[in-house]
């Protein structure tokens, strides 16, 4: 294990779960049921979706030649910067309305529903591109692992502990479009080290 890929792997992954759908649906369930049931239940989905999106990272990593990862490595970034830039408060609300049902009444119902909410809501999900393009960039699938794992626990912790004051304080486009930025730069980066290859 690496800590400085752990460290710089945690803001990348926080910052871009920060203002997304998923936090918003983890508020809202947080705010209709148990919040610790919810945050067991999406810390659970969360730590599935880091194994399978660091699988596929390292998968490609062996599968392709180094210029071609390069190459993808920056498509990645640049995807990652589209998707922060592209979703918007409105799409989050929509999806917070949408999903939650009106009772839930026991702690393992709880958890199980926000483990499906936030499994469904994560496939394809910016922070999701964004581990596996981490995990063929640092070919340290362990570190990249940990570094997004804490840090999209630490997001949804914050969502069920302390959303409603979050999200007042910190608007979320101002979150998105400094995800937005940093995807950009790395898939500068990430294109110049492929030409350069």
């Amino acid at each position: 294990m690496h800590l400085g890929i752990v460290l710089a792997v945690f803001p990348l992954i926080f910052f871009g779960e920060l203002p997304d759908k998923t936090m918003f649906a983890s508020l809202l369930l947080a705010s209709r049921g148990r919040p610790l049931a919810v945050w067991v239940g999406g810390a659970l989905a969360f730590v599935v979706h880091v194994v399978i999106a660091v699988s596929v990272g390292i998968g490609l990593f062996h599968l392709l030649p180094h210029r071609a990862v390069d190459g993808f490595v920056a498509a990645l970034f640049a995807l990652g910067a589209v998707l922060a830039f592209r979703d918007t408060e409105e799409d989050e609300e929509r999806f917070s309305e949408a999903v939650i049902d009106e009772t839930i009444p026991r702690v393992r119902q709880v958890a199980l529903t926000a483990f499906v909410v936030i499994f469904v809501a994560e496939w394809g999900d910016l922070t999701q591109v964004l581990t596996a393009n981490l995990a063929v960039r640092y070919h340290s699938p362990l570190s990249v692992g940990l570094g997004a794992a804490a840090a999209l626990l630490s997001v949804s912790a914050i969502a069920t502990f302390s959303g409603r004051q979050l999200v007042r304080i910190l608007p979320g486009m101002l979150l998105r479009r400094i995800t937005g930025a940093a995807c950009s730069v790395l898939a500068v980066v990430a294109l110049v080290a492929t030409i350069r290859g």
